[in-house]
């Protein structure tokens, strides 16, 4: 697990708040942090979206402390699906 992970798009430098790495150091997971006064809005998918680009993860989470959303992407077919529960690390 890596914070405050900076990522290269369209010329541009990102940075991911925390990037879930496997054994063999491939990006898993992106989180996004907001504060809980922000509300989680489709802007924030769009910039973990943004980040996913280039990362190309398995899993987006984004939370403000009160509000938590993960999706699993499913590239094969082309969609995504929200999870009940963040997985448990063991269960990725």
């Amino acid at each position: 697990m890596a914070n405050e992970v900076q990522v290269q798009l369209n010329n541009t430098k990102k940075r991911c708040d925390t990037i879930l790495y496997r054994r063999d150091l491939s990006a898993r997971m992106i989180v996004e942090y907001k504060a809980p006064h922000v509300g989680i809005s489709q802007s924030v998918f769009d910039q973990i979206t943004r980040y996913n680009m280039v990362l190309k993860v398995d899993y987006l989470i984004v939370s403000n402390g009160l509000q938590h959303y993960c999706c699993r992407l499913d590239y094969e077919h082309g969609n995504y699906t929200f999870l009940k529960d963040i997985p448990d690390y063991s269960m990725l």
